[in-house]
């Protein structure tokens, strides 16, 4: 029989590894079906939104209720607006523009921003392996978009600069959802939160029914693919590993994320990446490895 915590560890890394993926088919779309990234920025988070609330409201949570308090709308309001809307688009915007992998990497830089607003909203000065971490999120970045050569850039960047704002907007959206949670269930928070950025989209594009998009049987599943299992699936999949889990574990082992989604790019796209930017991509998934290590010390003591 399976342990609880071995259920956990199938569920993070399942989750992760879904979420990799799921920027690779988004490449796919948008490269090869001429789909936009607003266009399925809008699919996604509305039809993942309305499954959310649907699938609250049957274990009866009471999904409107939040709307109920003035305290909890309006952070709402902005979670969905800036942290749910910006870290998709901006992170589909990457991809469009740059590849999967490398989109994935940029987005995984949150956690340096999440500890460099703290230490400037308290004023402390940085541990040794905070610094260290910096150091090495900056050295990585360096290597991923040049490969070891400072003259020339191997990634566009356009793309770097869209990941970039990938890892702002999910610092963002980390924080801001962080009081949310503590109240409201996290179906609630987060198909509220999809549903207010789709919304918000759809105002952005002329028109949801697109007419330039090639739409065929593989087009229709790498939607599907996108919605139900790369969104709506690995979030149900992440949030029951906390059951399971500690946060600090799921989150470390979320980094299965970025690793699918190189291997992914790799083996369907055949993006190749330099030795440079391998160690560049080994140096950025090091940094979540030792912030979160950090938590889990800090946790303990």
């Amino acid at each position: 029989m399976v342990s609880s915590r071995a259920k956990g560890l199938i569920m993070v890394i399942s989750g992760a590894a879904l979420w990799g993926l799921s920027g690779t088919a988004a490449q796919v779309l948008f490269q090869e079906k001429q789909v936009t990234a607003e266009w399925l920025v809008a699919v996604r988070m509305l039809l993942s939104g309305i499954a959310l609330l649907a699938i609250s409201a049957y274990k009866k949570l009471h999904p409107l209720s939040i709307w109920k308090e003035r305290s909890s709308a309006k952070p709402l309001l902005w979670f969905g607006l800036i942290g749910m809307l910006g870290v998709q688009y901006t992170y589909f915007a990457s991809i469009a523009t740059g590849n999967a992998a490398t989109a994935t990497l940029l987005q995984y830089l949150a956690p340096i921003y999440i500890v460099l607003y703290s230490i400037i909203k308290e004023r402390q000065k940085p541990s040794k392996t905070t610094s260290a971490a910096i150091l090495l999120a900056i050295a990585g970045t360096f290597l991923l978009m040049t490969n070891g050569a400072a003259n020339e850039l191997t990634v566009s960047l356009v793309s770097v600069i869209w990941g970039v704002l990938s890892g702002v907007a999910l610092a963002f959206y980390t924080l801001s959802s962080a009081l949310l949670l503590k109240k409201w269930n996290s179906l609630i928070v987060v198909g509220w939160g999809m549903m207010i950025g789709g919304a918000a989209m759809c105002l952005i594009l002329p028109s949801i029914f697109s007419t330039n998009i090639i739409f065929g049987m593989d087009t229709w599943l790498l939607i599907l693919f996108v919605v139900v299992f790369g969104t709506l699936i690995a979030f149900l999949l992440f949030v029951e590993s906390i059951r399971h889990l500690s946060p600090t574990e799921s989150s470390l082992l979320s980094s299965v994320e970025p690793l699918s989604a190189v291997a992914a790019s790799f083996v369907f796209l055949h993006v190749s990446f330099g030795e440079w930017q391998m160690v560049g991509a080994l140096c950025i998934i090091g940094t979540v490895g030792m912030l979160s290590v950090k938590r889990v010390q800090k946790s303990i003591s």
